[in-house]
């Protein structure tokens, strides 16, 4: 159980909207060297891995294939120009309109709990920037993500495209549901508070599948479950962490 006494505090992005100016620019040309993107600030995320994934009462992070994304992904490329210096900080970025991209121990702890392999099919609720899914492309390409918010949902796919993640699929549409046309997934994560787990996603889970879900109320802490779905469609959880995540958004977007 999580220590009562430390509460992560973090604001999903589920709902974020696109910012007031566009994200980090990226070269799109024609026989642009990706690498080159991806090695800027280095430094920063190996400071921000080796210093924001242990102690303080925290799970530490060990799992090789996550510690490994994290390193590689460029995070001030999924954050507005003007916070780019807070992309690596201990804490959520603003994305524009009081949204923010969560954490990045919060980004960690909860791919790590998926136990993701290469070759897994993942589906992510709520794209937001589009950070999340490339953190999990780095593990497995069989990521599949729903967003809610159109411009939200343009700009993830836009950026991930560009970053050379484009075997990320993208949807527009109300994550509760899911993803039903790709379904069974192995893995399901859930980047906004639900005040249960859905039934949709649940369902869409593989027998021996996984889930990472924040639940609880929009104005309380929450609980980031790891649900497991055993070979008989029984299902068991476990709290990871006391957490404060936007609600899930539902409706026709």
């Amino acid at each position: 159980m999580p220590n009562s006494r430390q509460i992560t505090l973090i604001s999903a992005v589920c709902i974020a909207l696109s910012v007031t100016g566009p994200f980090a620019d990226l070269d799109t040309a024609p026989g642009a060297e990706l690498p080159v993107a991806f090695s800027e600030r280095q430094p920063d995320r190996k400071e921000m891995v080796d210093s924001q994934f242990k102690g303080w009462g925290r799970t530490t992070i060990l799992d090789a294939a996550v510690l490994q994304a994290m390193l590689k992904v460029p995070r001030h490329l999924f954050v507005p120009p003007s916070h780019v210096a807070l992309a690596y900080q201990d804490g959520p970025v603003p994305i524009g309109h009081g949204q923010t991209i969560s954490q990045p121990y919060i980004v960690a702890l909860m791919t790590q709990a998926l136990e993701l392999k290469p070759g897994m099919k993942v589906l992510e609720i709520g794209s937001g920037s589009g950070y999340q899914a490339a953190v999990l492309a780095e593990i497995t390409p069989d990521v599949f993500t729903i967003e809610i918010i159109r411009p939200l949902y343009e700009a993830a796919a836009d950026r991930l495209q560009k970053l050379g993640y484009g075997s990320v699929k993208v949807l527009l549409g109300d994550g509760y549901y899911g993803w039903k046309e790709f379904a069974p997934f192995d893995r399901i994560i859930v980047t906004c508070a639900a005040l249960h787990i859905p039934p949709p996603l649940f369902d869409q889970l593989k027998p021996g599948g996984k889930m990472v879900i924040p639940v609880g109320g929009t104005f309380e802490t929450q609980r980031l479950l790891l649900v497991t779905k055993d070979e008989s469609g029984g299902r068991s959880s476990k709290a990871l962490e006391l957490v404060r995540f936007v609600p899930l958004i539902r409706g026709t977007p």
